[in-house]
């Protein structure tokens, strides 16, 4: 997936409700500060911040942002690696979510520790940047 020039505010515009836009600004404003990057679009629907490139053993290889966020419905995803054990710590303290294999499903941030949600980021930014120096 590549980042493109599309804007990002057009698509939080059409696809978060007013409660989502308020609480989409307060993960930009953790994942500007955790990467030091300013918000892209990679692909239609995926707010992302930095970019790496991966290779797998398989030969294949590609560019992804080092933490994302979607709007998805009536919850928020965000994209980060939790698997460390310090990281299976920080979900535990975080509140009401769901965690896939890099999704982190929410429904409001009022649910959340919001430090602990800003501290999985910078886990997850930190343990990219190692795997794909």
């Amino acid at each position: 997936m590549m980042a493109s020039r599309a804007s990002v505010d057009a698509y939080l515009a059409s696809r978060g409700s007013p409660e989502q836009l308020v609480d989409c600004r307060a993960i930009m404003a953790m994942c500007r500060r955790v990467t030091k990057q300013q918000p892209k679009m990679w692909g239609p629907s995926i707010v992302g911040y930095g970019s790496y490139t991966y290779k797998y053993e398989s030969g294949h290889s590609g560019d992804a942002c080092l933490v994302g966020f979607a709007v998805r419905g009536k919850e928020l995803v965000v994209y980060i690696t939790a698997e460390k054990p310090e990281q299976v710590d920080l979900l535990a303290r975080l509140g009401r979510h769901r965690m896939g294999k890099v999704c982190l499903y929410i429904k409001r941030l009022a649910d959340l520790d919001v430090e602990v949600l800003e501290a999985l980021i910078a886990g997850s930014v930190a343990e990219i940047k190692r795997r794909h120096p």
